[in-house]
């Protein structure tokens, strides 16, 4: 089995009336950048022998664990003629992106004492992501998941609203320009001049000098940006981390290309629903790499989880499959 690598789409950095439609979603596409995943891939297919499950097969890939990015590979193998063994010693799909249910698993994870109160409810109404995100309704994941129509298997919801904490108050991040003008984040004048810097971005691009009005997106950083513009330093704290979601300062003295990117993003995902950028799948993010798993598997995909491996079986320098644990070794290609 030798590396190769894979040419596949994904978010930088995750229906019904209260979600975006099917139809909706494919609105949203536009050429889509390219990020190469390594996978897995055999020169000659390996062979798989267990004798408790009498399984003597060949594989073109075998894709050990479920987290999104192997899913992402295992449902696009399938979908191009690839035959995928997909193992995960877990006995749910997701790995770290995983949505853990019912609540009893989330205090087995974590090795909670006890098992969950009463007051909590119904432990199957929980659905605990390990690590929380959001997806851009604009970004390129939501992209990546119209061209492969993994939405077919999945449901959406808008997040209704986001929210800024200033001058020991919370004000909702302005989602339309009757919010904006009764925001209490910036004062009448310094919303003309950010309604300015608003249109500029929207109309940035790179390829057209002319839509840069005399910067340099890749020498004047993000403070010139702010300077000409006339922006306070108010209005530039709210830009930089709510909008471009930047955790410190750090920014604003690097090319500004990256934080017109990102607020561009910002503005277009907010744009497309209207209620806020965000968009969530309605059942946590463990949805996702079970929806490509979902693709996979129509695909001719094999899915084997709680399934723990003994060892990947390398021979002549070269990996050719891999050995059930508890289970015979008889792996040959």
């Amino acid at each position: 089995m030798c590396v190769k690598y894979c040419t596949a789409l994904i978010d930088s950095a995750w229906s019904r009336p209260t979600a975006p439609g099917r139809s909706e979603l494919s609105a949203a596409l536009h050429s889509p950048r390219a990020l190469r995943f390594p996978l897995l891939s055999c020169k000659s297919p390996s062979k798989l022998t267990s004798t408790t499950t009498k399984m003597n097969e060949e594989y073109d890939v075998i894709v050990l664990g479920t987290g999104l990015t192997e899913c992402i590979l295992s449902g696009i193998m399938s979908v191009k003629g690839k035959k995928v063994l997909h193992m995960d010693r877990n006995t749910y799909y997701g790995a770290e992106s995983a949505s853990l249910t019912p609540l009893d698993e989330v205090y087995k994870r974590f090795k909670l004492p006890g098992s969950p109160p009463e007051s909590m409810g119904k432990p199957r109404d929980w659905n605990v992501d390990l690590v929380p995100k959001f997806l851009m309704a604009s970004g390129q994941l939501v992209r990546m998941l119209l061209i492969t129509q993994v939405t077919r298997y999945l449901d959406f919801k808008v997040v209704e609203g986001s929210y800024v904490f200033k001058s020991g108050k919370i004000h909702k991040v302005p989602s339309s320009e009757a919010e904006a003008l009764t925001s209490g984040l910036m004062g009448i004048f310094e919303k003309r001049r950010f309604r300015n810097f608003l249109v500029y971005v929207a109309g940035f691009d790179e390829n057209d000098p002319k839509t840069m009005q005399g910067m340099d997106p890749h020498k004047n950083t993000m403070r010139d940006v702010y300077k000409k513009f006339g922006v306070g330093q108010d209005t530039i704290d709210f830009t930089g981390h709510s909008l471009a979601l930047y955790r410190t300062d750090d920014y604003l003295d690097k090319p500004c290309i990256e934080a017109i990117t990102r607020i561009k993003l910002y503005s277009e995902s907010l744009a497309r629903y209207g209620q806020s950028p965000y968009l969530y799948p309605l059942y946590g993010l463990g949805e996702l790499p079970q929806g490509f798993a979902r693709l996979s598997a129509i695909y001719g995909g094999t899915y084997m989880l709680n399934k723990p491996i003994d060892e990947i079986v390398v021979e002549n320098g070269k990996v050719v499959g891999v050995s059930l644990k508890e289970r015979s070794r008889g792996v040959s290609s």
